[in-house]
């Protein structure tokens, strides 16, 4: 194996998929931060979940919201629904692992919430289950998914589609989205001051 050209062969594929999600996301970014913002200023949370790496991205984002970012400031609510054992594997038991999502925004999720579902693929079967209750309770239904969206395409909104078909590159632009959207949202609840360019 040549190191050297599988080193910067990643890069340049990352660099591409950078470009590319830069050039297609702005408006669904402003959008899901606009959702995100609105449901906190109105006493609502944000409900994050996701399998696999998404479910670490779920723990990671929903972590840097409600404990901190950058800097000391009042608590954001934020919860991931992937850190519960004993939840998780009384639904995947009991009711199937295609509700381990679903059966939680149903039991804490309120109108006004945003459920944000991860998916690299966008058709995870309990990520979708999940999207389609959170819709019909009211909550704010949103994703960050890659390919073509699957099935998370025209069910979120505001959905957020890396223009990749190789997951670990749109997992590198979820967490890059992710830490962009926690940023964000501090700025814009008056919680941290915008960083001068």
């Amino acid at each position: 194996m040549d190191l050297d050209r599988f080193f910067v062969s990643q890069f340049d594929e990352h660099e591409t998929v950078v470009a590319a999600t830069r050039a297609a996301l702005a408006r669904p970014f402003a959008a899901l931060v606009g959702v995100c913002v609105d449901s906190l200023r109105a006493g609502g949370k944000l409900l994050f979940f996701g399998n696999g790496g998404s479910a670490g991205d779920a723990q990671h984002l929903a972590t840097e919201l409600a404990a901190r970012y950058v800097t000391d400031r009042p608590a954001i609510a934020a919860i991931a629904l992937t850190t519960d054992t004993s939840m998780l594997t009384a639904i995947g038991n009991d009711l199937g692992f295609d509700q381990v999502f679903s059966r939680q925004i149903e039991a804490i999720g309120r109108r006004g919430d945003v459920a944000i579902g991860i998916s690299t693929s966008g058709r995870s079967p309990n990520v979708v289950r999940a999207l389609e209750q959170a819709h019909a309770m009211g909550l704010v239904a949103a994703g960050l998914t890659g390919r073509d969206g699957g099935a998370m395409a025209g069910l979120a909104d505001p959905l957020l589609i890396v223009p990749s078909k190789i997951t670990a590159r749109i997992q590198e632009m979820h967490i890059t989205l992710g830490q962009m959207l926690c940023g964000a949202i501090e700025i814009e609840l008056g919680l941290v001051a915008e960083p001068r360019s």
